[in-house]
């Protein structure tokens, strides 16, 4: 965890590399997710709607947005958290999940900050985009 005290407008989070998705990945979370959309699994049906192999649940990576947080700020410091999805996520890719810190309030009481979030591909792809609200007190 990071400590709080000394983040300001600009401080950006750690990033978190996530490393290669795999099949054996998108498999696994289908099944702690309990999303088995074939989309994501089975390469026949990906092809079938024209795709070239299948693709990452979003939700996926959203939790790596997630995990992004939690690294940083404990997570019932977490007020707010939204995303949007922006282009797939192909299977090999490598995601990487970033923030940065694009404003402070301190008007409420607590002082709190607004992350801008994204997940973007090593080839520059923006896969996922979004906001937190986090209490930095």
């Amino acid at each position: 965890m990071t400590s709080t005290e000394h983040i300001t407008v600009g401080t950006e989070l750690p990033a978190l590399d996530v490393g290669r998705i795999s099949r054996t990945t998108l498999a696994l979370f289908a099944g702690a997710s309990g999303d088995h959309n074939p989309m994501h699994i089975d390469i026949d049906v990906a092809k079938s709607a024209g795709l070239e192999d299948v693709f990452a649940h979003g939700m996926l990576s959203m939790a790596h947005l997630g995990r992004l947080l939690t690294n940083w700020v404990p997570q019932e410091s977490i007020r707010s958290y939204r995303v949007r999805f922006a282009s797939i996520t192909p299977v090999s890719a490598k995601p990487t999940a970033t923030g940065k810190v694009v404003s402070i309030d301190d008007s409420a009481g607590t002082r709190t900050a607004t992350v801008e979030l994204t997940v973007t591909l090593a080839d520059g792809t923006v896969t996922l985009t979004g906001d937190a609200v986090v209490a930095l007190d």
